[in-house]
C-alpha cells in the first residue's frame, strides 16, 4: 500500500505511551493481484488559491474499514467529499491527480455522477434525516434510481434497517417521523438510507462526534459488521475510535499532506514518522 510521505525521520525511542488497544482482529490483507476499491493518486484539492490536499496517494482495500485521522483543516474531509464530487457544489475549486473507484476514474470524462453517487453511499457528522416517515426514509432512494419495484419495496426497507440493527427498535412505527427518532437512531437510519442505494462503499465522516457514548459504540458495532460486505473510509478526530474499528489507519498532517498510512496496529503501535508518532501520543494536536 503506498503513501506520499514528506522528509521520512526515523521514529524517537524510547517509544511514548501508545492508544490502548482493545483486542480485535487482524486485519483484511487484500488478496494478491485483487484490484483495491479505492486508488487515490497523486491527489491535490484547491479551494481558490488554497491548496487543502498535496499529492495525497493511497489505496483502500475492499471490504475493510481504513480511518483518517489528523488535526482540524488538515483534509481529511475534503478527501472524503472528493471520492464521490461533493466539492462539485462549491465555487472556485480545483483538482490533480486522480481518484479511481471500483476501476473509475471519479473525474473522468465519461463517468455518470448519478450512478457513482449511488455506489459511493455518504453519511454525514449530524444525523439528516429527510422530513419524512422512517419508511420514506429508507425508500426515497431505491424508488427514485428504479432499483426494485413497489411490490419488494417493504422487504428491501427491512433488510436495510435489519442492516442497520435498527429494526428491532422501530418495526412497529414506520409510519411516523423520522425526526422523532433519537440522534443515535437518526444516525443509524441514515446509514440505513445509504445501504439502500445498493453501494460498495460507505463514507462516514465523523459519524459519532454528535453521538452520546452508547449510541456510539451501536454505530461502531454496526461498522464492524458491515465491513464483511463494504468497503469503509470514516474521518474521525478520535484516535481511540481509529483504533476501535479500522483495519487501515491514515494520517494527516497539516497542509493537506498523508504522511503516513498503514495497518492500524502498525500506526498505533510503531509508526514509521516521527510526525505521526508525536500526534498519536499527544504531543501536538
Amino acid at each position: 500500500m503506498s503513501t506520499t510521505l514528506d522528509s521520512p525521520v526515523a521514529p524517537m525511542r524510547p517509544m511514548a505511551p501508545r492508544v490502548k488497544m482493545a483486542p480485535r482482529e487482524p486485519a483484511r490483507e487484500p488478496v494478491a493481484n485483487e484490484e483495491p476499491a479505492i486508488e487515490v493518486r497523486n491527489f491535490s484539492f484547491w479551494y481558490g488559491r488554497t491548496q487543502a490536499l498535496r499529492d495525497v496517494s493511497f489505496t483502500a482495500p475492499r471490504r475493510a474499514v481504513t480511518a483518517l485521522i489528523g488535526p482540524s483543516g488538515c483534509g481529511k474531509s475534503t478527501l472524503l467529499r472528493s471520492i464521490n464530487r461533493m466539492n462539485d457544489l462549491i465555487p472556485d475549486t480545483r483538482v490533480s491527480g486522480e481518484l479511481v473507484v471500483e476501476g473509475t476514474s471519479v473525474y473522468g470524462s465519461v463517468i455518470d455522477l448519478v450512478a457513482h453517487r449511488q455506489r459511493v453511499g455518504m453519511v454525514f457528522q449530524r444525523p439528516n434525516p429527510f422530513p419524512k416517515s422512517i419508511f420514506d426514509n429508507v425508500a426515497y432512494g431505491p424508488m427514485l434510481n428504479a432499483l426494485c419495484t413497489r411490490r419488494d419495496l417493504p422487504d428491501l426497507v427491512e433488510e436495510c434497517l435489519r442492516r442497520a440493527a435498527l429494526w428491532d427498535e422501530v418495526s412497529d412505527r414506520l409510519d411516523s417521523p423520522a425526526t422523532g427518532l433519537s440522534g443515535g437512531q437518526q444516525q443509524r437510519l441514515c446509514i440505513a438510507r445509504a445501504l439502500g442505494n445498493r453501494p460498495t462503499v460507505l463514507l462516514m465522516d465523523e459519524p459519532c462526534s454528535a453521538l452520546d457514548p452508547i449510541a456510539t459504540q451501536k454505530v461502531e458495532e454496526l461498522i464492524f459488521e458491515l465491513k464483511r460486505d463494504y468497503t469503509i473510509v470514516i474521518v474521525t478526530h478520535n484516535m481511540q475510535q481509529a483504533a476501535r474499528v479500522s483495519d487501515y489507519t491514515g494520517f494527516f498532517d497539516r497542509g493537506g499532506v498523508l504522511v503516513e498510512l498503514g495497518g492500524t496496529n502498525q500506526i498505533f503501535t510503531n509508526p514509521k514518522q516521527e510526525r505521526t508518532e508525536a500526534y498519536i501520543t499527544g504531543r501536538f494536536g
